[in-house]
């Protein structure tokens, strides 16, 4: 039997030999440790330079999940509400009916890309640029009729998070969200060791190199640099964040469903996280492409395992499937073993008559007390979905708090 480095080894290096990737460097990453990390390749051809794990890559779009944080951070300070229009915070933008909540989830229904022709020239706007241009934009779909991806709703919501802190956006991120974590390999330009971008020819096993671009204004989009260590430990905190950073239940609502990117359910978006559905299990994170790179971040919550691929070619069609692939991989081979059960108190006196088996417009509910806590769940849900939580809600009831009907359903 294979071990899990050769299993993720093996993986790892047929994508790279089959999809012709001049470089490509993965990790896996269990509870913000790095449990495994390989580079396979050149991260520099015409120099021979061999791609190492700490090589730094453009991330492109994963970017937006920074972007997303920010946003959500203001929000729990109370500095913008998620269903702000936005001009709320660009007053006499055009676009300004827009909320913020959509722009999220890429349901705004706003064009892609800037007015202009930018990945024909290759220059991006800076802010006031990007403004001023605004009304050449058009809105091609009503609000929230169908997922529709704009980095055009993103770059306007760097500004947003700029406005309200009074700052540049790149240097909030620095100093809110890299910095703190740690995340010395995460930069808004290159810092060596770095690969360089290229294009793989269709038709011979040559490869041509990518202008590597001033990215200008670009931020709320794209624009970050980064290594499989720092996503991974990025992707730790999209886990399980540390409540000095970002509050869990902040964390949750960004990986709950706004909108269905493909009609048979695999692929939605929460407020700045690509969900994927594989089966019985929805897993979080976001990919990433800019001219000569490709990425891809992707984890599953309730386990606290994820993986990370990078890699310096331009064309990559199976990125997600390789990703996906090596995180169900990570999943078999790195699952916790289980918690033992251990007793707990009993409940108080006043709990126990509701505890059992109640039913409900034809459907069984369990009630439970666990951890200190009510709870129920419908008895012919899956194991792995959470129940609902209720909380005290004055001397002789109780409000939900999490799960189904949250907030709403109140026991008497």
């Amino acid at each position: 039997m294979p071990t899990p480095e050769e299993r993720f080894s093996r993986l790892l290096g047929e994508a790279q030999r089959d999809s012709r990737l001049p470089s490509l460097t993965a990790a896996v990453f269990r509870a913000g440790e790095v449990e495994w990390s390989q580079a396979i390749g050149l991260a520099d051809v015409e120099a021979a330079t061999e791609a190492a794990v700490d090589t730094q890559y453009a991330v492109a779009s994963i970017t937006k999940t920074f972007t997303a944080t920010a946003v959500m951070q203001l929000r729990d300070e109370g500095k913008l509400d998620l269903d702000d229009p936005l001009e709320r915070h660009l007053p006499d933008v055009a676009h300004g009916a827009l909320p913020l909540r959509r722009m999220l989830a890429h349901a705004s229904g706003l064009q892609r890309e800037p007015p202009g022709e930018v990945w024909e020239s290759l220059v991006f706007p800076e802010a006031e640029e990007l403004l001023a241009s605004l009304p050449e934009a058009e809105q091609v779909l009503p609000g929230a009729a169908a997922w529709h991806y704009s980095n055009l709703a993103y770059a306007l919501l760097g500004q947003v998070v700029a406005r309200i802190v009074g700052k540049p956006f790149r240097e909030h991120v620095e100093e809110r969200l890299l910095r703190p974590l740690g995340l010395d390999r995460t930069t808004w330009s290159f810092a060596p060791p770095h690969a360089r971008p290229y294009f793989v020819e269709p038709y011979s096993e040559s490869v041509q190199r990518e202008p590597e671009l001033d990215l200008g204004g670009k931020g709320g989009e794209s624009g970050l640099c980064s290594t499989v260590g720092d996503l991974a430990r990025w992707g730790s905190v999209l886990c399980d964040p540390d409540e000095s950073l970002l509050a869990r239940a902040t964390v949750d609502q960004m990986h709950e469903v706004q909108i269905m990117a493909e009609a048979d359910w695999t692929l939605g978006w929460g407020l700045g996280i690509e969900l994927w559905r594989r089966g019985d299990r929805i897993f979080g994170g976001h990919t990433g492409g800019f001219p000569g790179f490709i990425s891809m971040l992707v984890y599953s919550r309730r386990e606290r395992i994820g993986a990370v691929v990078l890699t310096n070619s331009g064309r990559w069609p199976k990125a997600t499937d390789t990703g996906l692939r090596l995180l169900e991989a990570a999943l078999e081979e790195l699952a916790p073993a289980p918690e033992p059960w251990l007793p707990e108190e009993a409940p108080p006196g006043e709990i126990a008559p509701l505890l059992g088996r109640w039913w409900s417009e034809g459907s069984e509910f369990v009630f439970s007390w666990r951890g200190g806590r009510l709870e129920a769940r419908v008895a012919t849900a899956p194991a792995e979905r959470a129940p609902s939580a209720f909380e005290p809600d004055g001397e002789d009831r109780f409000r939900t708090v999490s799960g189904d009907e949250r907030c709403a359903a109140v026991l008497s």
